[in-house]
């Protein structure tokens, strides 16, 4: 199957789902209780800005107004907190668990530390979102819309490892030529985007809610200068400008203004192919198995009442950006998205893996 098809397919079910009537709330009430909704990341990063942002909207419409905590386990580039979800048997919903692109792609590509199961889990929201990866302000004065001034730079960036979500910026910048050498280890992007603001590490990328929740005010202040966002999915699977950021070009636009960057091929199929299975469907937040059917159905209308508030599309522009939220059936449909890449997009990313950083995944 190729990439496009995919993600024309992936598209059509989401909007296909995503219309579906939401199952009316069951007979669940969380008065007087604390929800506990664990995050496998840091506190300063874009995981962290989303779960806080829907933490209180949920709170307001779950039964009972539950007191609904954010809470981080960070460790392993997620897989330790995904881990320990895994074991957890709470199906009363006073457990609630938020993954994002990091964790996907170990399960993706077989890391050896991956004890999880998706399909285990019961997903009741799902969202979207983007990345902006950006320069400090002497190299960015270099930048003409092209990687072909930044060629013979030595960047430092400060990743959580090869195998997560830095993939795609790192398998990006190799694609314009650029010379990236990763600080692997950091716990989130908001730690990456901590090294930029020290100088100790020269670019960054953050995802939506984190540029818009730090990095802004960095390029506000002149400390840094935006490069590239990684684009959004048309209906026809196409990349088109971030809704969000549409006055920032796409690595897409980039590369093809870069001398040696091809779009085509199999080092973009590979790069498009992990883009769809981390960005448009990048955060999702789970109940553990054995949940019971209830339990699940106050959750999904509890979203489904967070996304019709008049005030949503407002408030949610301003801290996790201009992206379709999916509840309940659609939302398992779009963690079908965010699981799948063809074999070929993996095979190649595993010999990359294993040629630029010395992983071995098999």
């Amino acid at each position: 199957m190729t990439v496009s098809n995919f993600s024309r397919r992936a598209v059509i079910g989401l909007l296909t789902a995503a219309g579906l009537a939401a199952p009316a709330a069951a007979d669940v009430d969380f008065t007087g209780k604390t929800i506990e909704w664990v995050i496998p990341f840091s506190e300063t990063g874009g995981s962290a800005k989303w779960a806080n942002f829907f933490a209180p909207l949920l709170a307001n419409e779950l039964p009972g107004t539950p007191t609904v905590v954010v809470k981080f386990m960070p460790g392993a580039g997620s897989t330790k907190g995904a881990n320990w979800f895994q074991e957890q048997d709470e199906g009363d919903g006073t457990l609630l668990f938020g993954s994002s692109g990091s964790t996907q792609f170990p399960y993706l590509l077989g890391d050896p530390r991956v004890r999880y199961e998706y399909n285990d889990w019961n997903a009741v929201m799902a969202s979207g979102t983007g990345g902006v990866a950006y320069l400090n302000a002497e190299d960015g004065a270099k930048f003409d819309g092209s990687a072909n001034g930044l060629k013979d730079i030595d960047f430092i960036y400060g990743s959580q490892g090869a195998t997560r979500l830095d993939l795609v910026p790192l398998l990006a910048w190799e694609m314009l030529g650029m010379n990236v050498e990763p600080v692997f280890g950091i716990k989130g992007r908001g730690d990456g985007r901590l090294m930029f603001e020290r100088g100790e590490a020269t670019i960054d990328y953050q995802t939506t809610s984190g540029y818009l929740g730090g990095s802004t005010a960095l390029v506000t202040d002149g400390k840094a200068v935006p490069m590239m966002t990684w684009g959004a999915l048309d209906a026809d699977g196409n990349i088109v400008r971030d809704p969000t950021f549409p006055d920032i070009a796409t690595f897409k636009e980039v590369c093809e203004a870069t001398e040696g960057c091809e779009t085509s091929g199999e080092a973009w199929d590979a790069w498009k192919a992990f883009f769809v299975a981390g960005f448009p469907v990048q955060k999702l937040a789970f109940l553990p198995a054995g949940t019971s059917q209830d339990v699940i159905d106050t959750y999904t209308a509890a979203f489904n009442a967070v996304v019709a508030r008049s005030d949503f599309a407002e408030i949610s522009s301003k801290r996790v950006g201009e992206y379709p939220v999916f509840t309940g059936a659609s939302a398992q449909t779009a963690l079908g998205t965010a699981t799948n890449v063809p074999d070929e997009a993996k095979a190649f990313v595993v010999n990359w893996l294993k040629e630029a950083y010395g992983v071995e995944l098999n």
